[in-house]
């Protein structure tokens, strides 16, 4: 039966080019430096963002937690989103590994947190509190319908950190959605940012892995992070040849898995007992509320896997869908058949 996954954009396989480059692959032992492919993906990372190195690391949130570790001592604290994937999604990993106190403020629909509020977050120096280190963005934001951060804000929200004597760490893992859905150059969106994570295995395509960009200095001590929490691999050229297809292939396609998005939530829109706000719709995230009381979110996901179309329920009520490489136009009208089958029934 025809499938088609909009469960995450996890789910892309590597194209034909990637798996060519990873057959081909120079390899080398990377945890001595010494993987010629594994450096040059973190030189292109590196000049992409506009930042001084790069390091390969096996996931997003082994990207996020090795930059902590490096921005942060124990017993410090970062500043946060309360939807943030850091908090939300990665088992508490800076407190459980780095001692790191986490201080959330809640997410704006739109993936901001309030500069008040983030002002507000900053402690004084005072013994009974944890010192303030860190301000930690996600861009696009997953929980918030993938939402770009603008360069406004993001120049906003530098501005704090520098009056503060604090860093930025952007938890990128979309952050070619979000420079493609603003028309902003990457490196004009990340200048802000103290440090960068982004993913190559989810709409850029490659099988596995993600990039943290940032300082020389700082990237030493995110290497020497990546090694304790196991991070260390040895011929990951094998991996890095597809993250170099990644970046030099896909990101420009990304708009199109935008305007898939698009028309998914469009389409879902004019359906009964759906709502959904369509000035949310920037990348491709789609999140939308099931407002009927005979029908549950896991129940309708149940009923379009059948029927051949798969979602994510998220919450009580709540669906996600996120369009991908292998998503097609033709793949959003035989979603919406099935779609309005189910709930014009």
């Amino acid at each position: 039966m025809r499938i088609v996954d909009l469960r995450s954009d996890t789910l892309t396989r590597p194209t034909p080019a990637m798996s060519q480059a990873m057959a081909q692959a120079e390899v080398g032992d990377d945890v001595f430096g010494e993987d010629p492919t594994v450096n040059k993906l973190e030189t292109l990372a590196a000049e992409r963002l506009g930042k001084e190195a790069a390091l390969f690391v096996a996931s997003g949130t082994m990207g996020n937690l090795v930059s902590l570790l490096a921005h942060c001592g124990r017993g410090e604290e970062i500043i946060l989103g309360s939807q943030s994937h850091t908090f939300f999604f990665e088992q508490g990993g800076s407190a459980v590994v780095g001692g790191i106190h986490p201080r959330t403020i809640p997410n704006q629909p739109d993936g901001t947190l309030p500069l008040a509020d983030i002002e507000g977050a900053i402690r004084a120096d005072n013994v009974h509190f944890p010192q303030t280190r860190l301000i930690v963005l996600e861009n696009t934001h997953n929980l918030c319908s993938g939402y770009p951060l603008d360069l406004d804000y993001m120049q906003a929200v530098g501005g704090i950190a520098r009056r503060h004597g604090l860093k930025v760490h952007v938890d990128g893992a979309r952050f070619f959605n979000a420079a493609v859905s603003l028309n902003v150059a990457p490196d004009k969106l990340a200048a802000e940012a103290n440090s960068l994570s982004f993913c190559l295995s989810k709409g850029l395509g490659a099988p596995v892995g993600s990039v943290v960009c940032g300082s020389r200095e700082f990237i030493d001590r995110a290497r020497r992070a990546r090694k304790v929490v196991g991070g260390g691999m040895r011929q990951a050229g094998v991996l890095a040849a597809a993250g170099i297809v990644a970046l030099t292939e896909m990101v420009d396609r990304l708009a199109d898995d935008h305007t898939n998005a698009r028309k998914l939530a469009e389409g879902l829109a004019e359906m009964p007992g759906v709502s959904i706000d369509l000035s949310q719709i920037k990348s491709n995230i789609v999140f939308f509320e099931l407002t009927r009381d005979d029908m549950t979110a896991e129940q309708l996901v149940q009923k379009l896997d059948d029927g051949g179309a798969r979602m994510l329920p998220v919450g009580v009520g709540r669906v996600r869908a996120v369009t991908h490489h292998h998503i097609s136009s033709e793949d959003i009208d035989y979603t919406l058949g099935i779609c309005s089958k189910i709930l014009t029934a």
